[in-house]
């Protein structure tokens, strides 16, 4: 057994364009060691807010605020979104299993946190807060045996009770008064800075000190570990940075059994300050990827130029280094590479991780932007196949419907109320990418996976438009 977390399926409702759906990340197909998820669909279908949905999980459980652009996520028709993870927990150390649900509520409310009076005039700003969390599970202690599926922490309470069922609370953090009020204010405190209260580091504490059961301790501590070090969200974000001459350059490197994360932004137009300390994690994450860079694009590797110390404003000592392009014994700086190439820099470090480790969740929005769509298809056909990890992605690109097998690929629908769905009817001998454009132009799904466009009208439309240019 392994220490693995992996995300078995998302139910999403009233969350940006999605009222509801639910997706499972299993292939119910064939049983592969990684689990791979590609979703494809109509721009604005509800690709993007997969992701989302995601990065709002990785936020929860590492116990970050979330940005007040979640705020915006909430669909316009509802007063809150409410999203359910359904997760496989496994411990190697207790040789414990579990399955997870955990399900939160997002609420908008009033940000009001940088003013000091009331002022009707300005406009008001809005925050995303999590409420009505969830957090149940069975436990498998040792095989053939099974905790029944049950909640252990409810916060839809009122405020005198931080969490419910009472037999659970009395287990996980005792009796005492004092404990009750500390609570009372901490879940106060995480509702005011838009964070989850159930791994926030106020309870987390608590628990920790107080648990009579450790199975329940060791979840929780495991499940934050899965969101601080393991579930990476790469969102379009980081496509638009690379456009202003930044590399996001995401990486988890391990050695000599310590791991190492970060995100790290990268200048590409000017050398960048980065901390002394950090300049041998960064050298070692370089020449890792190059053993692959090499292969996928042959003759290309990375390099890291030191161009001298500087002190930084705190008055510690930094070092200022520019990433450079090595092709046919020639060196130019990164930055004049291809953007799909800087696109590949940037991830490619969490995709060895994904192919080697089987406790790795990556999601990648628009994983095919500025990628060569042969070698995006032979990528993503090896990992499939030899890789361990999870791996999530959203794509324009078809060719991966031809090389990764078919349970690998969901779709979205042009259905707000069921927006995921699986193809139906799909036989063997199938091309994926062609039974889909058949269904575009058929439907012979349940569901419309297309709005239908047409072409007399698209054209009549550029010829009004450009009325105004006629000579």
């Amino acid at each position: 057994m392994d220490n693995i977390v992996r995300i078995e399926s998302i139910t999403i409702q009233n969350f940006k364009n999605i009222k509801n759906g639910y997706l499972s990340f299993e292939n119910s197909k064939k049983n592969y060691a990684a689990s791979i998820l590609g979703l494809y669909g109509q721009n604005g279908s509800g690709k993007t807010a997969l992701i989302d949905a995601l990065e709002l999980l990785r936020l929860a459980l590492s116990g970050k605020s979330l940005p007040q652009h979640f705020a915006n996520f909430i669909n316009v028709d509802s007063e809150s979104a409410t999203i359910k993870y359904a997760l496989k927990v496994q411990i190697d150390k207790y040789k414990s299993v579990y399955d997870v649900v955990y399900e939160l509520s997002l609420k908008r409310e009033i940000d009001d946190s940088d003013q000091n009076m009331d002022n009707p005039s300005t406009n008001e700003n809005y925050k995303a807060i999590i409420v009505d969390e969830i957090l149940s599970y069975s436990y498998e202690p040792e095989i053939g045996k099974r905790e029944r599926f049950t909640s252990i922490i409810d916060t839809r309470t009122e405020n005198d009770k931080p969490f419910v069922p009472i037999a659970k609370y009395n287990v996980l953090v005792g009796k005492s008064k004092e404990t009750l009020t500390n609570l009372i204010v901490a879940k106060q405190l995480a509702r005011a800075t838009s964070r989850s209260f159930i791994f926030s580091k106020e309870l987390v504490n608590i628990i920790r000190q107080n648990c009579q059961k450790d199975y329940h301790r060791h979840l929780i501590d495991r499940m934050m570990v899965f969101g601080n070090y393991e579930l990476f969200v790469i969102n379009t974000s980081n496509t638009g940075l690379i456009s202003m001459d930044a590399l996001p350059l995401s990486f988890r490197y391990s050695e000599n059994g310590k791991a190492t994360v970060g995100n790290m932004l990268l200048k590409l137009n000017e050398p960048t300050l980065i901390p002394e300390q950090a300049l041998g994690i960064v050298k070692k994450v370089v020449a890792n990827m190059n053993i692959v860079l090499q292969q996928i694009i042959p003759g290309l590797t990375i390099g890291v130029r030191e161009l001298g110390t500087q002190l930084n404003p705190n008055g510690s000592l930094g070092c200022r280094v520019q990433l450079i392009s090595k092709k046919n014994s020639k060196e130019i700086p990164l930055k004049y590479e291809s953007e799909g190439i800087k696109k590949i820099v940037s991830i490619l470090q969490l995709l060895i991780v994904v192919y080697n480790k089987a406790s790795i969740t990556v999601a990648i929005d628009e994983l095919d932007s500025g990628v060569f769509e042969y070698l995006l298809g032979e990528i993503l056909r090896i990992i499939s196949e030899k890789g361990k990890g999870q791996l999530i992605f959203t794509s324009h690109n078809l060719r991966p419907l031809e090389t990764i097998d078919k349970g690998f690929i969901a779709f979205t629908t042009t259905n707000p109320d069921n927006r995921y769905i699986r193809m139906t009817n799909v036989k063997s001998s199938n091309n994926l990418r062609d039974f889909y454009y058949r269904d575009i132009i058929l439907g012979e799904q349940d569901e419309p996976v297309y709005d239908a466009t047409n072409n007399y009208e698209i054209a009549l439309a550029f010829r009004e438009a450009g009325a105004s240019y006629a000579t």
